[in-house]
């Protein structure tokens, strides 16, 4: 097997030093000189080419950013949270009231701004979602969310202003949360929210994200878009939710069936011959069912 090229040794070994503490966030690492010296061997010469090949590749996992004529400095390490999807036909957006249960369970603190309400005219992606025409304008509510004080999502959600004109809605217009969520709120007016549909975008930060998400414009992160549109049993839309994660600390989690709780150890496979429980026919799986 051919030997791993110099510049991923190195980079995989400052990695190591990174996540062992060894090399804190905020340290700057060697220099060219200073990291040729120090991972070459008598025998073994090491390029500038080589270690400036090893910095890019820690560049592009996110661990460091050079700061031009100051250096290379390794970037803080944020501790990913784990979101629940959901198939409840009237769950609002992705967290709900589940995100800050799951956050304090897990010991850390939740925070989410006051809402940020305005009437505008709509986006012209979300008029067509809600079907909107002409004049029309949407309620939008915006709040910024954030764990042990840092920024994990942003979220906008838009409803059609006639809610607050024909059907009574004033409560989307409050800057306050709304006990019990906005959904259950419609509801009670009538607006009955049976169905969503989710489509999820994966692309680059806009500058507003890099400054909220304290973003370095030297390293790539993707930015998950999640927008929902809610359904009446007419199958008119009612609202859309966007969503916004940044792909360095936020993961998802699904599950369909029986399965164990997170963090157990899988149930010990069996084997072909032995039989299975409950006079069920035992079968050999023969490909993986992926999600994500």
């Amino acid at each position: 097997m051919a030997a791993e090229p110099m510049y991923r040794v190195i980079a995989d070994d400052l990695q190591r030093q990174i996540e062992a503490g060894k090399l804190r966030a905020g340290v700057q690492l060697k220099t060219e000189v200073e990291l040729r010296e120090e991972y070459g061997r008598a025998d073994t010469r090491i390029s500038r080419t080589t270690v400036r090949d090893a910095i890019k590749l820690l560049i592009a996992r996110g661990l460091v950013e050079t700061r031009p004529g100051q250096g290379t400095f390794v970037l803080g390490r944020n501790d990913p949270f784990v979101s629940k999807l959901t198939v409840d036909p009237a769950a609002g957006g992705l967290e709900d009231e589940i995100y800050s249960s799951e956050v304090e369970r897990q010991g850390r603190v939740p925070e989410e701004t006051r809402p940020r309400v305005e009437v505008q005219p709509p986006p012209p992606a979300i008029a067509q979602s809600l079907g909107l025409k002409g004049d029309d304008q949407v309620v939008s509510r915006h709040q910024q969310r954030s764990i042990d004080g840092t920024p994990y999502s942003m979220q906008t959600t838009y409803y059609p202003m006639t809610f607050v004109t024909k059907k009574g809605a004033a409560r989307l217009l409050e800057a306050r949360d709304i006990e019990g969520g906005v959904v259950d709120y419609l509801r009670g007016l009538g607006i009955d929210q049976v169905g969503w549909r989710d489509q999820f975008i994966l692309r680059p930060p806009d500058g507003n994200e890099r400054t909220f998400f304290n973003l370095s414009d030297r390293v790539q992160v993707a930015m998950l878009r999640v927008q929902r549109t809610g359904y009446d049993k007419e199958g008119n839309p009612i609202r859309v939710t966007v969503t916004i994660y940044p792909g360095d600390r936020n993961q998802f989690e699904m599950e369909a069936g029986k399965v164990p709780p997170p963090g157990l150890p899988s149930a010990r496979p069996r084997s072909s011959s032995e039989p299975a429980a409950d006079g069920a026919k035992a079968t050999r799986s023969t490909s993986a069912d992926a999600s994500s």
